[in-house]
């Protein structure tokens, strides 16, 4: 390839690393929260294409894409109650009960989603952040969606509420020890229940973005299992939200390499580079699997790691 044509790759994977790595980031962060409590949602698929369904139907009735951020939301945090308030019961695996809740939300999503594939809905907005440049590809690429930035924001407090606050030590506590939590009066499965709900929640919004800015439609092929490859992000981050924002960039990226290639006429082994972010789950969860930081990092109380 010629410099130009490198920089124009560089500069595709760059804008495709941000938007690419938006729904990944939400999605760590609510697993992470969760985790942190000491319980797995394998569910969170559903959570995302719920969302994504749900923004898109109301920003379409609406006309108000941010209105439709906030649904989807609202459906992450319902299927998140459905979920910690069964695993609350006894004899519950929270891993079987995941994977029950992932394909209830990406049912009803199917269902109630289908008179939503043709329509089109108000999207939002990317932010013009690249306008000092000449370059239109790297206009292009800096065209950034709010959601990134809350994304980022939203990691930033949670790291600092996870190590610094009162409620941000009963989550460590729970997930760390249930044993403790009891012994300090700390209601185990209320923490549980109410980290699922937050982690939920933060899914759905993760599935509006899929929705209302790239790709910016709805489909049933619209998430791609992202939601899964989001857990072992979790791992890969050992389960420090600023870490997530690295890893979900570190996604973005892979995802990003096949159309970047495309964009200078590169084609063969398209198909390939597509399957990255696949490929990069599969030896992330393959190196964690063997890594004794990933371990000592875990919260105690995960089924993973009893």
């Amino acid at each position: 390839m010629s410099p130009d044509e490198i920089l124009t790759v560089l500069i595709a994977m760059l804008g495709g690393a941000i938007r690419v790595s938006t729904p990944f980031m939400f999605v760590a962060l609510g697993e992470t929260i969760t985790e942190k409590s000491g319980r797995i949602n394998l569910g969170l698929e559903g959570n995302l294409v719920l969302g994504a369904m749900l923004a898109y139907a109301i920003s379409y009735h609406t006309g108000q894409p941010w209105l439709g951020v906030l649904a989807a939301g609202g459906a992450g945090m319902f299927l998140g109650l459905l979920h910690g308030l069964i695993c609350s019961l006894p004899r519950v695996n929270d891993i079987a009960v995941g994977i029950a809740m992932m394909s209830f939300g990406i049912g009803i999503a199917f269902f109630f989603g289908k008179p939503y594939i043709q329509p089109s809905a108000p999207r939002l907005e990317g932010l013009p952040l690249g306008t000092w440049s000449d370059n239109p590809a790297l206009r292009q690429a800096l065209e950034i969606n709010p959601l990134f930035f809350v994304g980022i924001v939203v990691a930033i407090f949670l790291w600092w509420g996870l190590a610094n606050t009162r409620t941000g030590l009963i989550v460590r506590m729970t997930g760390d020890s249930e044993a403790s939590a009891r012994a300090l009066g700390v209601n185990p499965i209320r923490v549980r229940v109410l980290a699922t709900v937050a982690g939920g929640f933060l899914a759905g919004v993760g599935g509006a973005f899929l929705s209302l800015s790239y790709p910016g439609s709805w489909n049933e092929g619209l998430s791609s299992g992202q939601g899964l490859m989001a857990v072992a992000l979790v791992i890969f981050a050992r389960w420090n939200p600023l870490r997530c924002i690295a890893a979900a960039l570190l996604f973005g990226a892979a995802g990003a390499i096949g159309p970047a290639l495309q964009s200078v006429g590169i084609s063969q082994g398209y198909y390939f580079f597509n399957a990255a972010p696949y490929i990069l789950t599969l030896f992330i969860m393959i190196a964690s699997a063997r890594s004794g930081a990933a371990s000592q990092a875990a919260p105690g109380e995960l089924s993973i790691v009893k």
